[in-house]
């Protein structure tokens, strides 16, 4: 890094300038933070908010550190971090191209790879499901017919719930098989038990090497049967239903998945299945969360400033466990938007919605002209609304009300008949 003088005003790299990172971005100037965000898009809005901006690919690991060093031979730079963006390789590239705090390549890695992931988790002891590599059809067809229990058949190193696929009874394997592998970078497949039971979304900072996990929340799959064989996720409710004893154990198997990936400062999300046996872990990310877990439900839910802790975590402090404390205790919601398929022709209900009691954010992320494609996929959702209650089902009853008032108007496009069914 260049020299510079410590009077200087510190910065931070914001990897991913999506409209999901800008809340954060908000947040580290808040600090008195400079910020450079680096992004591949270069209409992507956190250039806007941002003091400065690298032109980047999040998911080029080189270009972006090789940008990330230009930038500090001419100015300071003293953290790194990705916000709603599955890109942990990116943000250890950079951390250990200029010394910088952050996940180490090792960690980055297992967290990129599900298949890597899972070995590791199983090695040092953590509940998972039972899962096995898939190199060709011929070998997920021989599981299918041996194997008794419901599967999932995912891409090994994709996010967003893309190219994931329940083999249901009347589910060509073959056909599934193509769709993870389409979605997989390096075309690798993985297969695992698909575990009954309630699913939980956590966030948690990772303090010389103790998980403090601070949200947890209650996925919804209401509409898993509307749309399967695909797993889209319906948002999900704060504060968990789950009881403490529950909960308890989720945080301590949190815990032990991070050291497993050998994470001792930071952040890590999880995902969560808790079947007959106890808490697993379907998998655990070394970032921040998408979808404005940790930028709006958890501080709506408990007053604590998460994104604020991560920042300082990216910038080698310690926060003081007394800060990620819950200081209440409302119910949050989150629900999305589900128009049918075919090109927009109208939006309808928006401001209405978004003024209604308890809206916290109504976010409508289509247009007219544009076209909503089926939903196979998160990527595929046109708006989400986050609410807010005294209670936990004050807060469901009002993001259901104000989705339900807004209409994506779409003109229907005829799909070709599917070859997933055999």
């Amino acid at each position: 890094m260049a020299a510079s003088t410590s009077s200087a005003p510190r910065t931070l790299l914001v990897v991913s300038g999506g409209r999901e990172a800008v809340p954060a971005i908000a947040v580290a100037r808040r600090m008195g933070l400079r910020v450079v965000v680096s992004d591949g898009a270069p209409d992507a809005p956190g250039f806007r908010h941002a003091d400065a901006g690298i032109l980047a690919s999040t998911y080029d690991p080189e270009a972006t550190a090789q940008g990330a060093r230009a930038f500090a031979m001419r100015h300071r730079l003293d953290g790194v971090l990705a916000v709603a963006s599955d890109v942990p390789v990116t943000v250890a590239a950079v951390a250990e191209s200029l010394g910088l705090p952050g996940p180490s390549m090792a960690s980055a890695r297992l967290a990129s790879d599900k298949l890597a992931m899972k070995d590791a988790l199983r090695a040092a002891g953590v509940a998972v499901p039972w899962y096995a590599p898939v190199p060709s059809p011929a070998v997920l067809l021989d599981l299918a017919s041996r194997v008794a229990m419901p599967l999932i058949v995912k891409p090994v190193d994709s996010r967003g719930a893309r190219g994931v696929v329940r083999l249901l009874p009347r589910i060509d394997p073959v056909w599934a098989f193509h769709q993870a592998q389409a979605e997989s970078p390096t075309r690798r497949v993985m297969v695992e038990e698909y575990v009954p039971g309630p699913q939980l979304s956590t966030e948690s900072a990772v303090i010389d090497g103790r998980a403090i996990t601070v949200g947890r929340s209650d996925r919804n799959y209401a509409l898993l049967d509307r749309f399967a064989p695909f797993v889209i996720e319906n948002g999900g409710e704060l504060p968990s239903v789950l009881p403490p004893a529950t909960l308890a154990a989720i945080d301590a198997l949190v815990g032990e998945a991070a050291a497993a990936l050998g994470v001792t400062h930071g952040t890590v999300k999880g995902d969560i299945v808790v079947g007959d046996g106890g808490p697993m872990v379907i998998e655990l990310a070394v970032r921040l969360s998408g979808g404005y877990f940790c930028t709006h439900e958890i501080p709506l839910a408990t007053g604590v400033d998460f994104v604020e802790a991560a920042i300082r975590l990216a910038l080698g402090e310690r926060p003081a466990p007394a800060d990620l404390e819950p200081r209440c205790a409302r119910g949050v919601a989150q629900r999305w938007l589900f128009p049918p398929p075919g090109t927009v022709t109208g939006i309808e209900g928006v401001e209405a919605a978004r003024a209604a009691e308890g809206v916290e954010l109504l976010e409508v992320t289509t247009s007219p002209g544009t076209v909503v494609r089926p939903m196979t996929s998160h990527v595929c959702r046109a708006g989400v609304v986050i609410t807010v209650g005294d209670t936990r089902e004050e807060a469901v009853a009002r993001a259901n009300a104000a989705i339900a008032r807004v209409r994506v108007v779409t003109q229907t496009v005829h799909a070709p008949p599917s070859a997933a069914l055999h």
